[in-house]
């Protein structure tokens, strides 16, 4: 696999500027840029393979969502949540220098691109919404805050890919050198073991979920998908636990009407380690 360029922004919250740094791939001269946000506890090099094979069409870029991977931590954890990572991403697309982008978010990458996408005039064109969308399944996210944040250290290397592989499960992936490759880059060696590169105040806001906070929530991301003006795909895990599908099917009913694809075999999300997952969003962004 080619060698990407890495990059950083300076961004600002409330409490001052925090660094988000990121890696792209692809001529940087290149008008035709593709906006790539990870999923909660995840870091851009997860669109690896996929940058590298739309690098021929594509200036690819793939953020370190603030609070994971190489980017800074935030001093108040109450930061951590879309309003802060939706201006972090328009941070990075001022710094890019191009009129608009075109954004896949896997799972709350998609809830940014969404945040985004739905603004009057957003700068975002072609957006792909991976296994998200405004009506996410209260059990799944309830499975999901029981995991985040917890102090976890592992032993060894083996010990952190079998733990990742258990609390994702539905990424469906085929063989455990993927495992290990997804596995490698969320986690560090400390010195006496191995940990997450997360910031553990992430999951201070997702532990806050709750029936009542979960339907303000799809309220107002409905009318955001609802004011969404580009082409927009779907794709979805057929066993997702947090995209149901009738939420789906809804989506490519109303507001930009979006196309909908399901992945077999895959849950909560895809991953885009398969060549036919990679080619799904290639046919779609590279589409007259």
């Amino acid at each position: 696999m080619s060698t990407p360029r890495p990059g950083a922004v300076r961004c600002l919250s409330r409490i001052g500027f925090h660094t988000m740094r990121y890696a792209e791939w692809g001529a940087a001269d290149n008008p035709r840029v593709l906006l790539c946000l990870h999923g909660l506890t995840r870091v851009g090099k997860d669109f690896a393979r996929l940058a590298e094979n739309l690098s021929d069409a594509y200036r690819v870029v793939c953020p370190d969502v603030v609070g994971r991977g190489s980017s800074d931590w935030l001093a108040d954890p109450m930061l951590y949540g879309l309003p802060q990572y939706s201006f972090d991403a328009v941070s990075l697309i001022a710094r890019l220098n191009v009129e608009r982008v075109d954004l896949l978010g896997t799972s709350m990458g998609g809830l940014i691109g969404l945040s985004l996408a739905g603004q009057p005039n957003a700068p975002i064109g072609r957006l792909i919404l991976n296994d998200v969308g405004p009506r996410m399944e209260l059990d799944a996210l309830l499975r999901i805050a029981q995991y985040v944040g917890q102090p976890k250290r592992f032993a060894d290397l083996d010990q952190a890919i079998e733990y990742v592989r258990s609390i994702s499960s539905g990424f469906g992936l085929r063989n455990p050198q993927q495992w290990r490759e997804l596995t490698e880059s969320v986690v560090r060696f400390d010195g006496s073991g191995w940990t997450f590169r997360y910031d553990p105040g992430i999951a201070q806001p997702v532990r806050d979920t709750s029936a009542q906070t979960n339907a303000l929530a799809e309220a107002k991301l409905w009318q955001l998908y609802d004011a969404v003006r580009g082409p927009v795909l779907v794709l979805r895990g057929a066993e997702s636990d947090l995209l149901s599908s009738a939420s789906a099917i809804e989506m490519t009913r109303r507001g930009p009407r979006a196309e909908l694809v399901e992945i077999p075999g895959v849950g909560h999300a895809p991953m885009f380690f398969d060549p036919d997952q990679i080619q799904i969003v290639r046919r779609f962004l590279l589409a007259n």
